[in-house]
């Protein structure tokens, strides 16, 4: 049984940085790629970073040079590191972990840590 377990969602003021992390358990961490997702009320959910299990890192427009993913396998655990946060940036972030095995995906995902940035 694979559980992600998200924290370090809370309220800040625009401008301002967040730590989340997202704790895995089970043996699939190292095997994954992970990745941080969010949504928005009223908005489809939407992919804002991501990292590889070679740990080779892609970003959405909108969160780039601003948000840094980072893993620590020893750990089995995924960072996302926010900084000059934006009102806009207001969501729930879920952690999701990607496996491929003998030709097919799996997805698993967290239960989501909200994120609210005031203006």
């Amino acid at each position: 049984q694979v559980q992600l377990v998200e924290s370090g969602g809370g309220l800040v003021q625009a401008g301002g940085s967040l730590r989340l992390s997202c704790a895995a358990s089970g043996s699939i961490f190292s095997n994954s790629a992970m990745g941080w997702y969010r949504q928005a009320p009223g908005k489809e959910r939407e992919l804002v970073a991501r990292i590889t299990k070679d740990s080779t890192t892609n970003y959405a427009d909108s969160v780039t040079g601003r948000f840094t993913v980072s893993r620590d396998n020893a750990k089995n655990t995924v960072y996302l590191r926010m900084n000059s946060l934006k009102p806009e940036d207001t969501a729930v972030y879920y952690c999701n972990a990607q496996l491929w095995r003998f030709g097919l995906r799996y997805d698993y995902w967290g239960q989501g840590t909200q994120v609210t940035v005031s203006s």
